[in-house]
């Protein structure tokens, strides 16, 4: 693993690491913002309007589930080649979607890219953990918040491009040079020694298979409850039910393991737990914003692709611009205090959108995403630090991982949960393409929806540490030697 030296940017000697990691985080951040603003194109070229959430939601829970795995393989195995065979799959899911023909076809590569960027963001930011101090990391957000930053901009204005000129599989295809240059650069900067992973510990590979039946089973049971079948038939009792005894099988292997694939012991930490419910809620706020707000500009309000796109862009603008400022406020006043500005303003943004009509102006919408953007950076970033921070070297992987795999099931089940609720009071027309005074009536479900779990948002950084570190939870990894 690298060693630790003077200086933080680029031109570093930890700098082509950094570079390798940014060009990773980018593959991930642009698919974020990109596909969001195609979607309706999507829709009206392979149709079935109704299979739109499985875009988002197949790629989310092929992430969520592998994403605590990664995690605790990267601990046991080392970062490097965990990393690499998560770009290697991102790469080899896009050129999938880029020749997709049909929804069916596209929603099983998503189920591939899901996959590598299970990989990507945890690993990447465990990396970065392992090689920067808590001083450092402060400073390294700004380099990783940038990424975010230009993906907002550049990923919504291709997507409205491409979906103007209908070349909707481009917005896949770009993601061929920049996997390709990342998976070079990792491979040829990041020399790792045993220090992680030197121990060839068993694998939970039961408590794998169980998590992954579970959520599969709870996410199918909430996309297609009331649309395929009805909330109290017997098929989507049945699924609830299987979902349930798969994830209670999960728990009770999970306790009885000595090496868990999840590590339920971390959750009795309170910086873990509530960083992990933080997590949770930002992932139900930020893709229930990401898949509605591009559809309410376009079918409400009746803009154009590009121009939602800008409007979108604006959400993910605020994060990183917060994010890169957000370093210096919890040195400054802890984590507690920065948390919790950034979830109130997160609230506010959310209560500002309950006032958006079908006449409103899609500059007001672009205003109320940034505030909410603004404040998703100032939460995002204190609360997985703090989590990390309170973690042993050997345990930051899976501390990570515990974090994503949460805001990764937050926007799984937020799109499965908003995709219902849409689904359920619009019409389609002859195109598959939603019209009517329903539409609108969905989305002020959906934004009030949102406001109430932003709410759960600020209860939940309360209890967050006031000061940097936690007392008594493994304060010596702070120092701890990469």
């Amino acid at each position: 693993m690298a060693a630790r030296s003077d200086g933080v940017g680029l031109r570093s000697e930890r700098g082509p690491i950094l570079l390798s990691l940014m060009l990773a985080t980018a593959l991930v951040a642009l698919d974020s913002t990109i596909i969001a603003t195609a979607s309706s194109s999507i829709a009206s070229d392979l149709g079935h309007f109704q299979q739109l959430p499985w875009l988002f939601s197949v790629y989310l829970l092929a992430q969520a589930v592998s994403v605590p795995i990664y995690g605790r393989l990267a601990d046991v195995l080392g970062r490097k080649r965990l990393l690499v065979v998560g770009i290697g799959l991102f790469l080899l899911g896009s050129v999938l979607c880029g020749a997709a023909w049909s929804m069916p076809v596209l929603i099983a590569a998503r189920v591939v890219q899901g996959l590598g960027a299970g990989a990507v963001l945890p690993i990447s930011m465990t990396i970065t953990s392992d090689i920067y101090t808590l001083e450092e990391r402060a400073k390294t957000q700004g380099y990783l918040a940038s990424v975010w930053g230009i993906s907002s901009v550049v990923g919504p204005t291709l997507g409205g491009v491409f979906s103007e000129v209908g070349a909707w599989r481009w917005i896949f295809w770009i993601n061929i040079p920049l996997a390709v240059v990342a998976g070079f650069m990792l491979i040829r900067s990041y020399h790792e020694h045993r220090a992680v992973g030197e121990r060839r510990e068993r694998i939970d590979y039961l408590g794998a298979g169980l998590l992954a039946g579970g959520t599969t089973a709870l996410l199918l049971g909430l996309l297609e409850g009331g649309t395929t079948w009805a909330w109290n038939s017997g098929a989507s009792i049945g699924i609830f039910a299987a979902a349930l005894v798969l994830l209670a099988a999960f728990i009770v292997v999970e306790l009885r393991v000595e090496q868990p694939i999840f590590s339920l012991a971390l959750l009795r930490r309170r910086v873990v737990a509530a960083s992990t419910i933080a997590s949770l809620v930002i992932g139900v706020v930020v893709m229930g914003l990401s898949t509605y707000v591009p559809i309410y500009a376009q079918d409400v309000l009746g803009t154009s692709a590009l121009i939602a796109g800008f409007a979108l862009a604006a959400l993910t603008l605020g994060w990183p611009i917060s994010a890169s400022q957000a370093g210096r406020f919890y040195l400054r006043w802890g984590f507690r205090v920065t948390s919790v500005i950034g979830s109130s303003l997160v609230l506010l943004g959310a209560l500002l959108t309950i006032t958006l009509g079908g006449r409103s102006s899609v500059w007001l919408v672009a205003v109320f995403c940034f505030v909410i953007g603004a404040g998703m950076g100032l939460t995002a970033v204190p609360t997985l630090i703090a989590a990390q921070s309170s973690a042993r070297q050997n345990e930051r992987g899976a501390v990570t991982g515990t974090n994503m795999f949460a805001r990764s099931m937050g926007s799984a089940v937020g799109v499965a949960v908003f995709g219902a609720v849409v689904n359920g009071h619009v019409q389609l027309n002859a195109a598959g393409v939603p019209e009517g005074a329903g539409l609108m009536t969905a989305m002020h479900l959906v934004f009030l929806s949102i406001a109430m779990v932003a709410l759960v948002l600020l209860v939940a950084v309360m209890f967050m540490p006031a000061h940097r570190r936690e007392p008594g939870i493994a304060g010596a990894a702070e120092a701890a030697p990469a």
